[in-house]
């Protein structure tokens, strides 16, 4: 679902929708799904604090989002797949060591190696250079990233579950994002084709700011922030994939290279999670 939304966001800036066009379609669709369940679990402040509630909503809700999508303005897929999703469990592992005090195994530093160097071999083969308008873009997928990452932390810490984080993202969204693109663009989203329109609703809307939080939130419940989150660095690779009959973008050889080294990493990253549990008596 990581990968459908970049691939996704690109599709539609290269048709006929900008990224807060796409915002607004995700979090109006989004915050209507999600209302009724907000309301019956309120905004966990008691859990949350209010410095919880404002890593949440800024982690998962419009600002990420805005500043993610736009990223797509100045750089390629591949790009925000490597320097926003597959760095996420480097942003967390950093935090929540910070923050939780979640060890950081030698296992997990060896994984962090691979994703990175696999990172930065993606962004080399792609023609990322210094100096050039794509750096606008990468560094907007790295705030990104940080932002998600504060909302991991802040969903562990508070042990709230994903789908009831993602309805105070989207709802939260849906009263301070939707209302402002409305009075600023007026109805141009919808001179886009209906098709275009529904797709990007349904990847968007439901996909990835529904089903996808309901995912991570039950993934980091049971393996902790860092850990739950380290199988976002398979995103190039899922992305690269997805991109071929997508956006006719074929990866170079350097590129498949480059995924194999963070695939790698997800494995070492992981590595206590695939040891055979010992038996309980």
């Amino acid at each position: 679902m990581w990968a459908a939304w970049i691939v996704a966001v690109r599709f539609g800036v290269k048709t006929n929708l900008a990224p807060w066009d796409i915002t607004a379609l995700r979090y109006g669709v989004a915050g209507v799904i999600l209302l009724p369940y907000l309301l019956k679990k309120g905004l966990a402040v008691d859990r949350l604090g209010w410095g919880g509630l404002a890593a949440i909503f800024v982690g998962a809700g419009a600002p990420m989002v805005l500043i993610s999508y736009g990223g797509l303005l100045f750089a390629p897929a591949v790009h925000a797949a490597s320097l926003y999703t597959a760095l996420i469990p480097l942003y967390v592992a950093g935090l929540a060591a910070i923050v939780l005090g979640e060890a950081f195994t030698t296992a997990k530093r060896i994984g962090l190696v691979f994703i990175v160097a696999g990172v930065l071999a993606i962004v080399w083969g792609a023609g990322g250079t210094i100096g050039s308008a794509q750096n606008i873009g990468h560094a907007m997928f790295i705030a990104a990233g940080v932002m998600w990452a504060g909302f991991t932390v802040a969903l562990r810490k508070a042990r709230l579950g994903g789908l009831h984080a993602a309805a105070i993202a989207a709802v939260g969204s849906l009263i301070t994002y939707v209302p402002v693109h409305a009075i600023v663009f007026g109805a141009r989203l919808f001179d886009a084709p209906w098709h275009d329109i529904a797709l990007q609703a349904f990847v968007h809307g439901v996909l990835v700011a529904v089903v996808s939080f309901v995912c991570i939130g039950r993934a980091v419940s049971l393996l902790g922030a860092s850990n739950g989150s380290v199988f976002a660095a398979l995103a190039p690779v899922i992305t690269a994939l997805m991109a071929i009959p997508v956006l006719d973008e074929w990866p170079s050889t350097g590129d498949w290279i480059a995924m194999g080294l963070i695939s790698g990493g997800v494995y070492f990253a992981s590595g206590r999670l695939l040891r055979k549990k010992e038996p309980t008596h």
